[in-house]
Order: C-alpha cells, then structure tokens, then sequence
C-alpha cells in the first residue's frame, strides 16, 4: 500500500498543470440574455475567476434589472444593484455598438462607478459619437463632445495583445467578427491562469458574410481544445434555421452554428475533442416560437456532443 501511494504521487507530481487545475475556474452570471423585443433581458454577462466577485461585464444591454434578479436569486452576493454595479463590475467589454448590448450601459452610467470600458477602436468610435453626446445622453467619458464628465475611460482592444482587466484577474485576447459585412464586431478570449473561455458578440457565419473571421478564431482555438484548457464557448443563435440566408443579418442558425463547430473539431486532433465542450447559446430572438425551435434544431443537430446550455437570466453558470 506505501509503495502504491508513493507511485500515485509521483505520477500526480509529473501531470502537467493544467490537468492539476480545478475542472471549472469561471463563474458567469447572465443579466440579459434575449437578442431583442425585451428591453429587462437583453445581452449581458458578467464573467468572473470562479469564487470571486470582481467581474468584467461581457456586453451591457441590461445591466441593472439583471442584477436585481441575480440579487434575489441569490447568485450575487450584494446588498442592493446600485451597490454591486458600484463596487463589483470593474469594467465592461463591448463586443459591438448595437442598441441591444448598450443600453444597460447608457442608462445606468448616472449612478455608476468610475471604471474602463474595453473594445475595439471603431466601437469606441460609436459609443464616442452616436450615444456619450450631450444630444442624445451625457458624455460620462474622457474623449468626444465636451463637457467630459469622466466617469468612464476608453480601453482600445486590439487583434495583436493580450489585455489585462484591471480589478480582475482576468486577461482578454480580442478577434475581429463580421455582423454584416463591413461591419464589426468582436470576440473575446478570457484567460486566466492558463484556463480560457471564449465569448462572441453577434456574428454571422463565414460563408454567409464572405470572410474568414471564425476560421482565423477556430485556429486559435483549437489547440486551447486539445490541451483542454478551454472551458467553454459563449455563442449567439438568433434565429431558427427557417430563417432565409438573406435576413440574417449577420446572425447565426443553428444549422450554421454546427457548420462552424465542425470546422473547429476539424482542426483538433480529433474529432471528437469537442464532446462535451460546454457551448452557452446567447442572443435568441425571442419572436413567436423561435426559442423553441432553435432548441430543438440545435439538439437535434448536434452530432459533435457539446454540452448546449441554455442561459437563464440571474441563474448563475459555471465553467
């Protein structure tokens, strides 16, 4: 029995660390999670080192009924929601300046707390000169139509650097989308300690905007996969696979999501690498009986085995 204890250990002692690494190492908490028509539910997930509650926002279209929600769910710890919007969101990331992933940011920017918010340039440039202006709003920034209240400080994400999240633990490594050619939108890649979750803002497939934006961030990926060190994908299904190609506007099926999934398992060493894979859907439209369908056509579909799951506004999820 020693010698057999003495062998196990020298065998635990050799494993590389990521397979010493806890299975799951990040805690999201969805404040919205519909891709329209309900202003209480709309796109926004605060991510966090699993344990803590210092959390990056991953869009901002609700942002303070969200956390009343998880408040009285109890999956945030927190007095009130201006006390957690104050003190426990230490930044937002914007994938995209569409209503829809703003809003929540806009409206409650009165009673916030001063802190970054991290996207690409030309997303910047729109919550610069289309939302932050005294016309339309107040400009909480420090850049656009003065006077400059501040609060807030433009974080320029790029497609070269990995970004530190200050307040966090968290590092982002930023990829550029198509949300209907030419226009942008962002992915992001959430590292910590060698442990990664991706999550995407709206993106259609490569083969409908005519670009190789998810190619490009499937390559990246996949050795994450192999290693397994990725721990989940966060990625929009809009609409159900009824929906013609030529009203997607830069959105997701579920039969293109497979395609694109697909694609990924082709680069990993196996195909079956993806089996189990945590894959979060965001962003459904909720139109008619869409939800409905784009779940059924997503189980039905999937033949790679991922674990789909189904985001529920304040119930809290671990990756």
């Amino acid at each position: 029995m020693a010698l057999f204890i003495r062998l196990t250990l020298l065998i635990i002692c050799s494993l590389p660390i990521h397979f010493l690494v806890a299975q799951n190492s990040f805690t999201v908490i969805p404040l919205g999670v519909k891709g329209g028509s309900d202003e209480s539910n709309l796109s926004a997930y605060l991510v966090a080192v699993k344990g803590k509650q210092n959390f990056l926002c991953l869009d901002a279209g609700t942002v303070y009924s969200g956390l009343q929600k998880a408040i009285t769910n109890k999956q945030i710890v927190g007095k009130n929601a201006a006390t957690v919007l104050k003190n426990n969101i230490k930044g937002y990331f914007i994938s995209h300046g569409h209503l829809d992933h703003v809003s929540g940011l806009i409206i409650n920017s009165p009673e916030d707390s001063a802190k970054p918010i991290y996207a690409l340039p030309e997303v910047l440039k729109v919550l610069r000169e289309k939302y932050f202006t005294w016309d339309s709003w107040a400009n909480f920034t420090n850049e656009g139509e003065p006077p400059l209240l501040k609060k807030y400080t433009y974080k320029r994400l790029d497609t070269i650097s990995e970004q530190e999240i200050d307040g966090t633990d968290l590092l982002l490594k930023t990829f550029e989308l198509s949300h209907v050619y030419p226009q942008k939108s962002t992915a992001v890649l959430i590292n910590h300690n060698n442990n990664y979750i991706l999550y995407l803002g709206d993106t259609g497939a490569d083969a409908v905007e005519k670009t190789d934006n998810l190619y490009k961030l499937w390559q990246h990926i996949a050795p994450l996969i192999d290693q397994q060190k990725l721990k989940g994908i966060m990625i929009e299904v809009s609409f159900p696979d009824s929906q013609p190609k030529d009203l997607l506007f830069g959105h997701l099926t579920p039969g293109l999501l497979m395609q694109e999934l697909a694609v990924l398992a082709g680069m990993c060493k196996s195909v079956a690498s993806l089996k189990g894979l945590p894959v979060v859907i965001t962003h459904m439209k909720p139109k008619g009986d869409n939800e409905l369908k784009i779940r059924k056509e997503l189980q039905k579909n999937n033949k790679l085995g991922v674990k789909l799951i189904f985001p529920t506004q304040a119930q809290k999820i671990i990756l």
